[in-house]
């Protein structure tokens, strides 16, 4: 790469360091894993919920495309791929309060979600 886009990505890296996103990335995403279990357990269309860091992946029984369409009226933005599995990534910096508002929208749409 060129300097100016060496130095830029230096300078992520070092933001990402010094406000250890990497172990914050960690710990929401498991904050996010565990809510989601709890409040998705007993959806009978809901074969999985798993994830690593920021990176979750709930798994249906049914195509998921209705889901998408029904979220994006809500004013959620989420993505289903392999047709069946409803995928999030939030950023690294997502707040607390964030955090609780993303369970909760993504664990009501898709429970009552019916495809």
């Amino acid at each position: 790469g060129n300097p100016l886009a060496c130095r830029a990505a230096l300078a992520v890296i070092d933001v990402i360091r010094s406000s250890n996103l990497t172990e914050r990335a960690a710990a929401l995403g498991q904050r996010i894993l565990t809510a989601l279990r709890t409040n998705l357990s007993g959806c009978s269309h809901v074969v999985d919920v798993r994830g690593k860091g920021l990176m979750i992946g709930i798994e249906l029984n049914c195509p998921g495309a209705e889901l998408v369409k029904q979220a994006l009226e809500q004013g959620i933005f989420l993505n289903v791929t392999a047709d069946k599995v409803v995928r999030l990534l939030p950023p690294l910096i997502l707040s607390d309060d964030e955090t609780e508002q993303l369970i909760e929208a993504v664990s009501k749409l898709i429970r009552n979600f019916h495809g």
